[in-house]
């Protein structure tokens, strides 16, 4: 039997953590979360996700951006390369860019920070599932 992916879902807002849990647990994956990027980072560690879902403003402002710097410079070395995908409405509330327009070709996926994908709230259902499989499958390659 094939052992299910492990999701960690770190995102301050528990109605987000729900939808996203009830989506991805109907695609079969294991979840687990944290409503801080503390907790987050508490988490990666003991539950060893294979991918983090990572929102991007929580309590504290932008914790998101420390949750990755923290995590690709500070954390272990068998957690720091777990993928992340971004999921945020930042770009709806600021002008704060994580990756250029479409048909930019100044910059390369991930410059900006160093993730695998960003999905902007409230992305849909299929966008999700299908970002989650594509970052999951280039993972374990």
């Amino acid at each position: 039997m094939v052992k299910a992916k492990k999701v960690l879902i770190v995102d301050d807002d528990p109605d987000i953590v729900d939808s996203i849990g009830l989506i991805l647990a109907n695609e079969s994956y294991e979840l687990c979360d944290a409503n801080s990027a503390e907790d987050g980072l508490t988490k990666v560690q003991s539950e060893h996700p294979d991918l983090i879902l990572l929102d991007i403003m929580m309590p504290d402002g932008t914790e998101g951006f420390q949750f990755v710097w923290r995590l690709r410079n500070e954390l272990p070395a068998d957690v720091q390369n777990t993928p992340v995908l971004v999921l945020t409405s930042i770009h709806a509330t600021t002008h704060l860019r994580f990756y250029p327009d479409e048909g930019d070709p100044q910059y390369a996926p991930g410059e900006y920070l160093p993730v695998q994908g960003f999905i902007d709230k409230p992305g849909s259902p299929e966008e999700l599932v299908a970002k989650v499989a594509e970052i999951l499958a280039e993972s374990s390659d």
